[in-house]
């Protein structure tokens, strides 16, 4: 009979096919199966399937079944320990595991070392989780920090760290430490509200978790309006050029390392309207360095350039000798694209009423691939005084950030002066 394959057997097919369970050839209990790999079947055939019975487990003794349990339990909380931050789940884990511990002494170490392993990790969860609420909660607008303290005595970025390798090094240290907190669970809480397979189910969505993701998504925001905070505060015009310069080449080394995502976010921020706006700046700038990044990053054929680098950086990670040469950092934005789409765009159910398995499939590939990722370690010395800077300095709003656009290069038009006169007077209470 055929069998359900191993995890990493599902991804050898020749490609995604919505369609391929027309020609399957093999059925077995309501299964189907295409060159001895299964594509689709009715939920209550899978579980027939899967649950344990006289051929499955001739002794029924706790004894027998105990060790495929336990490595179910080992392999369920290593790789989706989150779900064990609900109350109910990790009731229901100690109980088994204190059923399966009763048994053999291997068992009671082995079940001990689980839960030690799990506590661990859902402890340094629950720091890095108040870390970021610290930040949070501290963080206030550059211009309220202006009006007390003197621009002249402002430090900027440039004054940090000088070196644009260095400040690339940092910013990939933030983002692997973000993005290993990321857990694979919260790629599927972020979409999914309900069952996936039964639209009249409701799942647990008032227990939703995707902090971390959100956190991460919130570091790429930040980011951008940090470079263009920085471009915009300078007074005079060569030091918002040379600062433009500065990020561009800070942009090329995350190229060079594989850090995309701190890259789009250098160009989003540099893309912003109160920067673009700065056309007497701009002219000092010379922009052929950044032309070329944004040919990389240009969105057109669904961003057919950053893919094809992306591809290439993802190769060199599974051939590499290095950590250095192992780091891929995706444009997280549009991997969250992707998988949306993905779950959106096809049914969890076939017109047969079967499970499209081949979808599923397809998402777990996606993000085991992200998976392998962010469990890189960083290679690069860590520099606290110039991480401190990036998480914690304070940023213009957008408010803020047009206001000093319109003060280092005045309105263009009507529309540009009536609102520099509406945010000077909201601002900075002047008329």
């Amino acid at each position: 009979m055929p069998q359900t394959p191993p995890f990493s057997a599902m991804f050898d097919s020749s490609g995604y096919n919505r369609n391929l369970y027309q020609s399957a050839e093999d059925s077995c209990g309501g299964l189907y199966y295409h060159d001895n790999n299964l594509l689709s079947g009715s939920l209550e055939a899978l579980i027939q399937h899967l649950v344990p019975n006289v051929d499955y487990y001739p002794d029924n003794q706790m004894r027998k079944i105990a060790p495929k349990i336990l490595q179910l339990l080992t392999e369920w909380t290593e790789t989706f320990p989150y779900d064990f931050r609900d109350e109910r789940m990790m009731r229901n884990l100690k109980d088994l595991a204190h059923r399966i511990a009763s048994g053999e002494e291997t068992y009671r170490k082995n079940v001990q070392q689980m839960m030690q392993c799990l506590i661990r990790k859902l402890a340094a969860l629950s720091q890095y989780e108040e870390v970021l609420a610290k930040i949070s909660s501290t963080s206030t607008d550059r211009l309220t920090v202006l009006k007390t303290k003197p621009q002249s005595i402002q430090r900027d970025i440039i004054t940090v760290c000088s070196d644009p390798y260095t400040l690339a090094q940092q910013l990939t240290h933030i983002e692997l430490e973000r993005l290993n907190y990321i857990g694979p669970e919260e790629f599927v809480q972020a979409f999914v509200q309900k069952d996936p397979l039964d639209n009249d189910k409701s799942c647990y969505s008032d227990r939703k978790k995707t902090r971390n993701l959100e956190a991460y998504v919130e570091w790429f925001n930040r980011l951008s309006y940090l470079v263009a905070t920085e471009i915009c505060m300078p007074v005079k015009k060569k030091h918002r050029a040379r600062m433009i310069e500065y990020f561009i080449d800070v942009a090329r080394e995350c190229f060079n390392i594989g850090n995309f995502n701190s890259l789009m976010a250098i160009i989003s921020g540099m893309n912003m309207s109160p920067v673009s706006r700065l056309k007497k700046t701009w002219a000092k700038v010379k922009t052929a360095k950044f032309d070329i990044l944004e040919h990389q990053m240009d969105p057109s054929s669904n961003f057919y350039n950053y893919r094809t680098a992306l591809r290439g950086a993802a190769q060199r990670s599974l051939t590499a000798h290095s950590s250095r040469e192992k780091i891929v950092i995706p444009f997280f934005s549009l991997l969250i694209k992707d998988i949306y789409f993905l779950n959106e765009g096809c049914a969890n159910r076939l017109p047969n009423g079967h499970v499209n398995f081949e979808k599923f499939w397809e998402l777990a590939k996606q993000v085991s691939e992200f998976m392998t990722w962010k469990q890189v370690e960083c290679p690069f010395e860590r520099d606290r005084k110039i991480l401190q800077y990036l998480l914690t300095v304070p940023v213009f709003s957008e408010d803020a950030l047009y206001l000093a656009s319109y003060e280092s290069e005045g309105p263009e038009n009507h529309i540009e002066k009536d609102r520099w006169k509406s945010l000077r007077s909201s601002l900075l209470g002047r008329v």
